[in-house]
């Protein structure tokens, strides 16, 4: 796996965002079972960028904690498969990685979730991490099924790694 890490805000907090990153997104991609050697990148933003990403991209006018851009298309969440378009499309010529997709955070969302909801910056981080890594593996939470799908496979990466509300 490779995992791209741009940090636009040069925020510097007491854990490595990289190699959390890392541990979230690979185990995202082991729960998922992913069968391909994929790229990630994932770009550390504020608020008035991600603002507009999310203006441009979706046509929503305001800021939010985290967007998605999957590199696949997926018929049903997790199952990794691809077409010979796809593979064409998809698959960096250069590594044979697939290009999973990107992701988008906000780090001034990430700072004031985690005051709001009583935890850690290291937890909100990963939490936002996994529920995008989630979103790039085919899930979706816009149907009350589909979202308890999702938090149920949050909270056990969460689990898994050993990241809790009471850091």
């Amino acid at each position: 796996m490779t995992f791209f890490m741009e940090n636009e805000v040069q925020c510097n907090p007491p854990f490595s965002l990289q190699e959390l990153g890392e541990q979230v997104a690979m185990a995202v991609l082991a729960m998922e079972h992913c069968p391909f050697e994929v790229c990630i990148n994932v770009v550390i933003t504020d608020n008035a960028s991600i603002h507009q990403v999310n203006q441009e991209f979706r046509g929503i006018d305001r800021e939010t904690d985290v967007l998605s851009f999957p590199g696949l298309c997926f018929t049903k969440p997790g199952e990794f498969s691809l077409s010979p378009e796809e593979e064409n499309d998809c698959i960096d010529p250069e590594t044979g990685e697939v290009v999973l997709g990107d992701i988008m955070i906000s780090w001034e969302r990430v700072c004031s979730q985690a005051l709001e909801y009583g935890h850690s910056i290291r937890r909100e981080y990963a939490f936002l991490l996994a529920h995008s890594m989630l979103h790039l593996c085919g899930y979706d939470h816009m149907e009350e099924e589909e979202a308890k799908q999702m938090e149920a496979k949050q909270r056990q990466i969460m689990e898994q790694l050993g990241i809790t509300r009471d850091e």
